[in-house]
């Protein structure tokens, strides 16, 4: 193992990455949204502008990002995921319509990635190494398959603030964290309700000021920042500002690895091959074991 955690000694990672599913994501969440369209037009906004001004942002501070996008998304909006490639961004897959999967079995579960990666591979010419499970966790099985079918890492999961294996196939897990989400402070529907029971709009201040000292936290002990951002959230006119603060700052340490999830899987795979002795994956696997 080598020692340097981070290429260039580079203090710490940071992935920004985005979750394009237009309205499929909120339909799925909130079934009784659905023909309701107004209220799915919020979520539409996203292809409307969003897309163009997270771009736009990217690309004022040099930065690439790992976009999650749907089968059914990279039909509908094939133009999007041009412009998405083209700016020499990394495009994952989420599925084909941002399935549960925790209504789904193993089965359908592989049908939901193989309809979503063939439907990409038609529009963009290849297919996804990065792969995102909308929401719900995914069966026994499951990621062996994702890497039978080429895929290196997954942003689907939590539970640490650095890259580690799954237990059951070398697939590299890049873990999340809600307080690094704009949905939990932002995602707002007046009727039906999102979220369940209301209210939500943060203050726009606040939540900068969080992602600023989450950032400061990763940075001080050299981890990787995971940013899990959406269109029609931070895509809009007044939100996209915090987004660029944020960038700023960022960009202001120097020393600092913007990269894109598969750039971070490459690296942690080259640098390591098994997790660090006692990780709750593994532990949990083996209780997972015993009890079968």
């Amino acid at each position: 193992m080598n020692d340097e955690r981070w290429p260039n000694n580079a203090r710490s990672a940071v992935i920004l990455t985005v979750d394009f599913s237009d309205d499929l994501g909120v339909r799925t969440q909130v079934p009784a949204i659905e023909g309701r369209e107004k209220s799915l037009s919020v979520w539409r906004y996203g292809a409307k502008r969003g897309v163009d001004r997270l771009l736009d942002a990217f690309g004022e501070f040099d930065v690439p990002a790992s976009w999650f996008v749907p089968g059914r998304v990279a039909e509908t909006h094939r133009d999007s995921l041009r412009r998405i490639d083209a700016a020499g961004h990394e495009i994952g897959i989420s599925g084909y319509r941002c399935e549960d999967f925790d209504a789904l079995d193993l089965a359908a579960q592989k049908h939901a990635f193989d309809t979503g990666q063939a439907a990409l591979v038609a529009a963009t010419g290849r297919g996804a190494q990065g792969f995102r499970s909308f929401t719900g966790n995914w069966a026994p099985g499951f990621a062996p398959f994702l890497q039978e079918r080429g895929i290196e890492w997954s942003s689907s999961w939590r539970g640490d603030d650095l890259p580690y294996f799954h237990h059951d196939a070398p697939l590299i897990e890049l873990p999340l964290h809600y307080e690094l989400e704009d949905e939990p402070y932002f995602a707002f529907n007046l009727a039906p309700p999102v979220p369940v029971g209301q209210s939500r709009i943060a203050s726009y201040r606040e939540v900068l000021a969080n992602w600023k000292q989450d950032f400061d936290a990763f940075h001080r002990f050299g981890l990787c920042f995971v940013l899990r951002l959406h269109p029609e959230i931070t895509g809009t006119a007044g939100r996209i500002g915090i987004l660029r603060d944020l960038l700023a700052a960022m960009r202001e340490r120097g020393d600092v690895w913007f990269a894109t999830g598969a750039q971070v899987a490459q690296w942690w795979r080259s640098q390591r091959d098994v997790n660090e002795p006692g990780h709750p994956v593994d532990i949990y696997e083996r209780h997972r074991s015993a009890l079968r």
